[in-house]
């Protein structure tokens, strides 16, 4: 079971539950975390402060979901909020402009 489907989260939740996952696979999967840093092509001293910490930039984290094969995930991150009417569904869509800059 993971430890995503236990109700209120907090972001050191968030980090744990993902290193850990990612620590389970790459055993399962036979790698070492020198294995998997060069196939994900981040550092080795990367992987391992992950694995101790849950702390890594983005960027680092999506090339080691890529590695252990299991980026689909990444999809279901930000997902579009579901409507609640039928207005709302029907709605258009507004776009965001920013706003001109003042002249001085």
């Amino acid at each position: 079971m993971s430890s995503f489907t236990t109700g209120l989260l907090s972001a050191s939740d968030i980090l744990a539950g993902t290193r850990d996952a990612a620590r389970k696979r790459r055993i399962a999967l036979g790698m070492t975390q020198l294995e998997l840093a060069s196939c994900a092509g981040v550092t080795a001293a990367s992987l391992k402060r992950f694995e101790r910490t849950g702390e890594i930039a983005f960027a680092s984290l999506a090339r080691i979901a890529l590695a252990l094969d299991c980026a689909e995930g990444f999809g279901a991150l930000f997902p579009e909020p579901e409507a609640t009417s039928l207005d709302t569904l029907l709605a258009p869509t507004k776009t965001r402009k920013r706003a001109r800059r003042k002249a001085p």
